[in-house]
Protein backbone atom coordinates (compact mmCIF):
# COMPACT_ATOMS: atom_id res chain seq x y z
CA UNK A 1 0.00 0.00 0.00
CA UNK A 2 1.59 3.07 -0.80
CA UNK A 3 1.37 6.14 1.98
CA UNK A 4 1.03 9.87 1.34
CA UNK A 5 2.53 12.47 3.79
CA UNK A 6 2.30 15.99 2.93
CA UNK A 7 5.54 17.36 5.65
CA UNK A 8 9.06 16.43 4.79
CA UNK A 9 10.09 15.75 8.34
CA UNK A 10 7.22 12.76 8.30
CA UNK A 11 9.41 11.08 5.99
CA UNK A 12 10.69 7.46 6.80
CA UNK A 13 14.43 7.58 7.11
CA UNK A 14 16.56 6.38 5.62
CA UNK A 15 14.92 6.99 2.44
CA UNK A 16 15.46 7.67 -1.41
CA UNK A 17 13.36 10.52 -2.19
CA UNK A 18 12.71 10.99 -6.00
CA UNK A 19 11.61 14.60 -7.34
CA UNK A 20 8.73 13.43 -10.27
CA UNK A 21 9.09 17.21 -12.13
CA UNK A 22 12.33 17.08 -12.00
CA UNK A 23 12.47 13.22 -13.42
CA UNK A 24 10.10 15.11 -16.41
CA UNK A 25 12.28 17.81 -16.87
CA UNK A 26 15.40 15.35 -17.56
CA UNK A 27 12.94 12.78 -20.05
CA UNK A 28 11.94 15.89 -21.92
CA UNK A 29 15.26 17.07 -23.05
CA UNK A 30 16.19 13.25 -23.97
CA UNK A 31 12.98 13.94 -25.80
CA UNK A 32 14.02 16.44 -27.27
CA UNK A 33 17.20 14.56 -28.11
CA UNK A 34 15.57 11.24 -29.77
CA UNK A 35 12.60 13.92 -31.78
CA UNK A 36 15.54 16.24 -33.42
CA UNK A 37 17.81 14.24 -34.14
CA UNK A 38 15.52 10.97 -34.91
CA UNK A 39 17.14 8.45 -32.81
CA UNK A 40 15.92 6.30 -30.40
CA UNK A 41 16.64 6.93 -26.08
CA UNK A 42 16.50 3.71 -24.17
CA UNK A 43 16.43 3.35 -20.41
CA UNK A 44 19.54 1.64 -19.14
CA UNK A 45 18.19 -0.19 -16.30
CA UNK A 46 21.41 -0.65 -14.66
CA UNK A 47 21.34 2.83 -13.46
CA UNK A 48 17.95 3.87 -13.22
CA UNK A 49 15.30 1.08 -12.19
CA UNK A 50 12.62 3.13 -10.44
CA UNK A 51 9.65 1.18 -11.67
CA UNK A 52 7.30 3.28 -9.73
CA UNK A 53 8.06 6.06 -12.36
CA UNK A 54 7.76 3.69 -15.43
CA UNK A 55 4.74 4.86 -16.46
CA UNK A 56 5.97 8.60 -16.81
CA UNK A 57 9.36 7.42 -18.45
CA UNK A 58 7.31 5.34 -21.32
CA UNK A 59 5.57 8.65 -22.42
CA UNK A 60 9.07 9.75 -23.38
CA UNK A 61 11.68 6.83 -23.94
CA UNK A 62 11.42 4.09 -26.60
CA UNK A 63 12.32 1.01 -24.29
CA UNK A 64 14.65 -0.47 -21.41
CA UNK A 65 17.90 -1.41 -22.35
CA UNK A 66 18.97 -4.99 -20.14
CA UNK A 67 22.11 -6.73 -18.72
CA UNK A 68 20.14 -10.10 -18.02
CA UNK A 69 17.41 -12.19 -17.52
CA UNK A 70 16.51 -9.93 -14.24
CA UNK A 71 16.35 -6.41 -15.58
CA UNK A 72 14.99 -7.72 -19.34
CA UNK A 73 12.07 -9.39 -17.17
CA UNK A 74 11.20 -6.14 -15.10
CA UNK A 75 11.76 -4.15 -18.81
CA UNK A 76 9.20 -6.11 -20.16
CA UNK A 77 6.70 -6.45 -16.90
CA UNK A 78 6.96 -2.90 -15.63
CA UNK A 79 7.69 -0.72 -19.33
CA UNK A 80 6.47 -2.53 -21.56
CA UNK A 81 8.00 -0.85 -24.72
CA UNK A 82 11.30 -2.44 -26.87
CA UNK A 83 13.69 -4.50 -25.06
CA UNK A 84 17.21 -4.88 -25.62
CA UNK A 85 19.49 -7.17 -23.48
CA UNK A 86 23.30 -7.40 -23.59
CA UNK A 87 25.29 -9.35 -21.17
CA UNK A 88 29.25 -10.34 -21.13
CA UNK A 89 28.11 -14.04 -20.82
CA UNK A 90 24.50 -15.23 -21.29
CA UNK A 91 23.76 -18.79 -19.38
CA UNK A 92 22.21 -21.85 -21.15
CA UNK A 93 19.42 -22.24 -18.95
CA UNK A 94 18.62 -18.06 -18.81
CA UNK A 95 18.78 -17.78 -23.13
CA UNK A 96 15.52 -18.77 -24.15
CA UNK A 97 13.74 -16.60 -22.02
CA UNK A 98 15.73 -13.68 -22.63
CA UNK A 99 15.17 -14.36 -26.54
CA UNK A 100 11.62 -14.32 -25.86
CA UNK A 101 11.60 -10.79 -24.13
CA UNK A 102 14.19 -9.50 -26.34
CA UNK A 103 13.91 -6.95 -29.15
CA UNK A 104 17.63 -7.09 -29.60
CA UNK A 105 20.38 -9.40 -28.13
CA UNK A 106 23.69 -8.08 -28.53
CA UNK A 107 26.71 -10.59 -27.38
CA UNK A 108 29.91 -9.99 -26.25
CA UNK A 109 32.07 -12.59 -28.46
CA UNK A 110 32.11 -14.27 -31.38
CA UNK A 111 32.13 -17.69 -29.29
CA UNK A 112 28.99 -16.83 -27.55
CA UNK A 113 27.21 -16.15 -31.58
CA UNK A 114 28.23 -19.31 -32.47
CA UNK A 115 27.05 -21.05 -28.80
CA UNK A 116 23.27 -19.40 -28.98
CA UNK A 117 22.82 -18.53 -32.47
CA UNK A 118 20.43 -21.14 -33.03
CA UNK A 119 18.53 -20.39 -30.43
CA UNK A 120 17.60 -16.68 -31.32
CA UNK A 121 17.77 -16.38 -35.29
CA UNK A 122 14.64 -15.02 -36.34
CA UNK A 123 12.77 -14.87 -32.94
CA UNK A 124 14.61 -11.60 -32.52
CA UNK A 125 17.28 -9.22 -33.56
CA UNK A 126 21.17 -9.67 -33.38
CA UNK A 127 23.70 -7.98 -32.81
CA UNK A 128 27.50 -7.65 -31.72
CA UNK A 129 29.44 -5.77 -29.03
CA UNK A 130 32.41 -4.37 -30.07
CA UNK A 131 35.32 -2.00 -28.56
CA UNK A 132 36.20 0.91 -30.18
CA UNK A 133 39.45 0.69 -28.00
CA UNK A 134 38.77 4.65 -27.42
CA UNK A 135 39.75 5.23 -23.29
CA UNK A 136 39.03 8.28 -22.15
CA UNK A 137 37.29 7.99 -19.06
CA UNK A 138 39.15 8.62 -16.41
CA UNK A 139 38.98 5.73 -13.75
CA UNK A 140 39.03 2.28 -14.54
CA UNK A 141 36.88 0.47 -12.54
CA UNK A 142 34.49 2.42 -15.16
CA UNK A 143 36.34 2.23 -18.35
CA UNK A 144 34.64 -0.01 -20.59
CA UNK A 145 37.58 0.08 -23.29
CA UNK A 146 40.80 0.05 -20.90
CA UNK A 147 43.34 -2.41 -21.07
CA UNK A 148 42.50 -5.96 -21.27
CA UNK A 149 38.39 -4.51 -20.78
CA UNK A 150 36.49 -8.19 -21.41
CA UNK A 151 33.65 -5.94 -22.82
CA UNK A 152 33.01 -5.71 -26.58
CA UNK A 153 35.23 -7.25 -29.49
CA UNK A 154 38.53 -5.61 -30.75
CA UNK A 155 39.05 -5.33 -34.51
CA UNK A 156 41.85 -7.75 -34.51
CA UNK A 157 39.06 -10.61 -32.83
CA UNK A 158 36.86 -9.39 -35.12
CA UNK A 159 35.50 -12.54 -37.26
CA UNK A 160 34.00 -10.42 -40.49
CA UNK A 161 33.19 -14.48 -42.63
CA UNK A 162 30.89 -15.11 -38.98
CA UNK A 163 28.38 -12.08 -39.76
CA UNK A 164 25.24 -13.67 -41.10
CA UNK A 165 22.48 -12.98 -39.47
CA UNK A 166 23.96 -10.56 -37.17
CA UNK A 167 21.34 -7.07 -37.34
CA UNK A 168 23.45 -4.38 -35.81
CA UNK A 169 26.88 -3.52 -34.00
CA UNK A 170 26.83 -1.91 -30.56
CA UNK A 171 29.73 0.10 -28.47
CA UNK A 172 29.52 1.43 -25.04
CA UNK A 173 33.20 3.56 -24.50
CA UNK A 174 31.84 6.64 -21.97
CA UNK A 175 30.77 7.25 -18.51
CA UNK A 176 29.11 10.53 -17.26
CA UNK A 177 30.89 12.20 -20.14
CA UNK A 178 30.14 15.09 -22.81
CA UNK A 179 30.34 15.11 -26.29
CA UNK A 180 32.97 15.27 -27.44
CA UNK A 181 34.42 12.03 -25.86
CA UNK A 182 31.57 10.65 -27.97
CA UNK A 183 32.92 12.14 -30.85
CA UNK A 184 36.41 10.46 -29.86
CA UNK A 185 34.76 6.96 -29.30
CA UNK A 186 32.65 6.88 -32.61
CA UNK A 187 35.04 8.49 -34.67
CA UNK A 188 37.22 5.10 -33.41
CA UNK A 189 34.05 2.92 -33.68
CA UNK A 190 33.96 4.40 -37.51
CA UNK A 191 37.50 3.67 -38.48
CA UNK A 192 37.46 0.36 -37.15
CA UNK A 193 33.58 -0.87 -38.16
CA UNK A 194 32.65 1.23 -40.10
CA UNK A 195 32.86 -0.85 -43.27
CA UNK A 196 30.77 -3.48 -42.13
CA UNK A 197 27.67 -0.83 -41.26
CA UNK A 198 26.46 -1.00 -44.37
CA UNK A 199 25.13 -4.67 -44.45
CA UNK A 200 23.73 -3.48 -40.49
CA UNK A 201 19.98 -2.38 -39.75
CA UNK A 202 21.11 -0.79 -36.81
CA UNK A 203 23.70 0.71 -34.57
CA UNK A 204 23.57 1.13 -30.56
CA UNK A 205 26.07 4.20 -29.09
CA UNK A 206 25.52 2.51 -25.72
CA UNK A 207 25.48 4.85 -22.40
CA UNK A 208 27.72 7.02 -20.06
CA UNK A 209 26.43 10.30 -22.29
CA UNK A 210 25.60 12.99 -19.78
CA UNK A 211 22.49 14.74 -21.82
CA UNK A 212 21.23 16.42 -18.41
CA UNK A 213 23.90 17.84 -17.03
CA UNK A 214 24.06 21.65 -16.85
CA UNK A 215 27.04 21.87 -19.49
CA UNK A 216 26.24 19.33 -21.56
CA UNK A 217 26.48 20.54 -25.41
CA UNK A 218 22.88 19.22 -26.30
CA UNK A 219 22.66 20.48 -29.86
CA UNK A 220 26.40 19.60 -30.12
CA UNK A 221 25.29 15.67 -29.64
CA UNK A 222 22.02 16.40 -31.66
CA UNK A 223 24.21 17.86 -34.85
CA UNK A 224 26.66 14.69 -34.59
CA UNK A 225 24.11 12.13 -34.46
CA UNK A 226 22.55 13.78 -37.59
CA UNK A 227 25.79 13.65 -39.60
CA UNK A 228 26.17 10.01 -38.99
CA UNK A 229 22.84 9.51 -40.07
CA UNK A 230 23.72 11.02 -43.09
CA UNK A 231 26.67 9.00 -43.72
CA UNK A 232 24.84 5.63 -42.97
CA UNK A 233 20.87 6.95 -43.59
CA UNK A 234 19.53 2.95 -43.70
CA UNK A 235 20.81 2.53 -39.89
CA UNK A 236 18.96 3.50 -36.90
CA UNK A 237 19.87 4.43 -33.82
CA UNK A 238 19.91 3.98 -30.19
CA UNK A 239 21.90 5.63 -27.35
CA UNK A 240 20.93 4.12 -23.60
CA UNK A 241 21.78 6.76 -20.88
CA UNK A 242 21.22 5.67 -17.54
CA UNK A 243 22.60 7.87 -15.01
CA UNK A 244 21.30 10.90 -17.10
CA UNK A 245 17.55 9.83 -17.08
CA UNK A 246 17.99 9.97 -12.92
CA UNK A 247 20.34 12.83 -12.79
CA UNK A 248 19.75 15.27 -10.04
CA UNK A 249 16.21 14.37 -9.80
CA UNK A 250 16.51 13.41 -6.23
CA UNK A 251 18.17 12.59 -2.62
CA UNK A 252 19.40 10.36 0.05
CA UNK A 253 17.70 11.54 3.73
CA UNK A 254 19.24 10.54 6.42
CA UNK A 255 19.09 10.96 10.03
CA UNK A 256 21.86 12.15 12.40
CA UNK A 257 22.06 8.94 15.64
CA UNK A 258 24.75 10.19 17.53
CA UNK A 259 28.03 12.19 17.47
CA UNK A 260 30.98 11.35 19.00
CA UNK A 261 34.73 13.01 19.08
CA UNK A 262 37.92 10.97 18.60
CA UNK A 263 40.38 14.09 17.41
CA UNK A 264 37.16 15.59 15.65
CA UNK A 265 33.55 15.36 15.71
CA UNK A 266 31.80 12.43 13.48
CA UNK A 267 28.37 12.62 12.90
CA UNK A 268 26.78 8.58 13.17
CA UNK A 269 23.73 8.62 10.33
CA UNK A 270 21.37 5.80 10.17
CA UNK A 271 22.56 4.92 6.09
CA UNK A 272 26.37 3.68 4.95
CA UNK A 273 28.22 4.58 2.36
CA UNK A 274 29.06 0.83 1.56
CA UNK A 275 25.26 -0.32 1.75
CA UNK A 276 23.47 2.66 0.51
CA UNK A 277 25.83 4.75 -1.53
CA UNK A 278 28.66 2.51 -2.47
CA UNK A 279 30.27 4.43 -5.53
CA UNK A 280 31.21 6.81 -3.12
CA UNK A 281 33.73 4.38 -1.57
CA UNK A 282 34.74 2.43 -5.06
CA UNK A 283 34.87 5.42 -7.65
CA UNK A 284 35.31 7.95 -5.28
CA UNK A 285 33.11 10.94 -5.28
CA UNK A 286 32.10 13.50 -2.54
CA UNK A 287 28.44 13.53 -2.13
CA UNK A 288 26.75 16.88 -1.73
CA UNK A 289 24.73 17.51 1.07
CA UNK A 290 22.35 20.56 1.29
CA UNK A 291 23.58 23.38 3.25
CA UNK A 292 26.89 22.43 3.90
CA UNK A 293 30.70 23.15 3.14
CA UNK A 294 34.43 21.49 2.75
CA UNK A 295 35.68 20.57 5.91
CA UNK A 296 36.55 23.22 7.56
CA UNK A 297 35.10 26.25 5.63
CA UNK A 298 32.59 26.61 7.51
CA UNK A 299 32.41 27.11 11.73
CA UNK A 300 31.60 23.02 12.57
CA UNK A 301 33.33 20.34 10.62
CA UNK A 302 32.24 17.05 11.14
CA UNK A 303 32.98 13.44 9.70
CA UNK A 304 29.82 11.55 8.61
CA UNK A 305 30.09 7.67 8.97
CA UNK A 306 27.71 5.27 8.47
CA UNK A 307 25.45 2.78 10.75
CA UNK A 308 28.26 -0.44 9.87
CA UNK A 309 30.53 -1.75 11.67
CA UNK A 310 33.34 -1.27 8.41
CA UNK A 311 35.93 1.05 9.68
CA UNK A 312 35.88 2.64 6.10
CA UNK A 313 32.27 2.82 5.93
CA UNK A 314 32.73 6.97 6.01
CA UNK A 315 30.92 9.19 3.96
CA UNK A 316 32.89 12.00 3.93
CA UNK A 317 34.05 15.26 5.63
CA UNK A 318 32.12 18.33 6.15
CA UNK A 319 30.94 21.59 7.59
CA UNK A 320 27.96 23.70 8.39
CA UNK A 321 27.49 27.32 10.24
CA UNK A 322 25.48 26.03 12.97
CA UNK A 323 26.31 22.92 14.97
CA UNK A 324 24.23 19.44 14.59
CA UNK A 325 21.94 17.56 17.00
CA UNK A 326 21.15 13.96 17.12
CA UNK A 327 18.25 14.17 15.36
CA UNK A 328 18.76 16.49 12.94
CA UNK A 329 17.97 15.84 9.07
CA UNK A 330 20.87 14.91 6.24
CA UNK A 331 19.94 15.34 2.78
CA UNK A 332 22.46 13.77 0.68
CA UNK A 333 21.76 15.19 -2.97
CA UNK A 334 21.40 13.56 -6.09
CA UNK A 335 21.35 9.64 -4.99
CA UNK A 336 18.87 8.52 -7.24
CA UNK A 337 20.80 7.35 -9.85
CA UNK A 338 22.93 4.32 -9.09
CA UNK A 339 21.97 4.09 -5.69
CA UNK A 340 19.40 1.77 -5.46
CA UNK A 341 20.14 -0.80 -7.78
CA UNK A 342 23.56 -1.20 -6.20
CA UNK A 343 22.48 -1.02 -2.19
CA UNK A 344 22.88 -4.19 -0.04
CA UNK A 345 21.54 -5.21 3.49
CA UNK A 346 25.72 -5.21 4.84
CA UNK A 347 24.84 -5.95 8.72
CA UNK A 348 21.48 -6.38 8.47
CA UNK A 349 21.05 -2.03 8.09
CA UNK A 350 17.99 -1.71 6.59
CA UNK A 351 17.38 -0.29 3.12
CA UNK A 352 16.26 3.26 2.64
CA UNK A 353 12.78 3.77 1.79
CA UNK A 354 11.57 4.81 -1.71
CA UNK A 355 9.69 7.86 -2.08
CA UNK A 356 8.70 9.60 -4.79
CA UNK A 357 7.74 13.41 -4.45
CA UNK A 358 4.71 14.44 -6.21
CA UNK A 359 4.26 17.72 -7.92
CA UNK A 360 2.06 18.66 -6.03
CA UNK A 361 4.21 19.26 -2.84
CA UNK A 362 3.26 15.48 -1.52
CA UNK A 363 5.16 12.34 -0.42
CA UNK A 364 4.14 8.82 -1.91
CA UNK A 365 6.23 6.66 0.29
CA UNK A 366 5.91 3.50 -2.25
CA UNK A 367 8.21 0.85 -0.65
CA UNK A 368 9.12 0.60 2.53
CA UNK A 369 11.96 -2.05 3.94
CA UNK A 370 12.62 -4.67 6.85
CA UNK A 371 14.07 -7.42 8.40
CA UNK A 372 12.85 -9.58 5.41
CA UNK A 373 14.79 -7.90 2.88
CA UNK A 374 17.63 -9.26 4.87
CA UNK A 375 16.39 -12.66 5.23
CA UNK A 376 15.26 -13.25 1.94
CA UNK A 377 18.93 -13.38 0.47
CA UNK A 378 20.13 -15.65 2.77
CA UNK A 379 19.24 -19.24 3.51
Amino acid sequence: MIETVNNFENLPSPSFVCEEELLENNLKLLKKVQDEAGVNILLALKGFALFSTFELCKKYLKGCCASGLHEAILASEEFGKEVHTYSPAFKEEEFDEIVSLSNHVVFNSFSQLKQFKHKAIGKTSLGLRVNPEYSSVEVDLYNPCGAFSRLGITRKNFEADELEGIDGLHFHALCEQNVDALQGALKNFEEKFGEFLPQMKWVNFGGGHHITRDDYDVEGLIKLLKEFKARYPHLEVYLEPGEAVGWKTGYLVATVLDIIDNGMNIGILDTSAEAHMPDTLAMPYRAEIRNSGLANEKKYTYRFGGNTCLAGDIIGDYSFDEPLKVGDKIILEDMIHYTMVKTTTFNGIKLPSIVIKKDNNCYQIVKNFGYNEYKSRLS
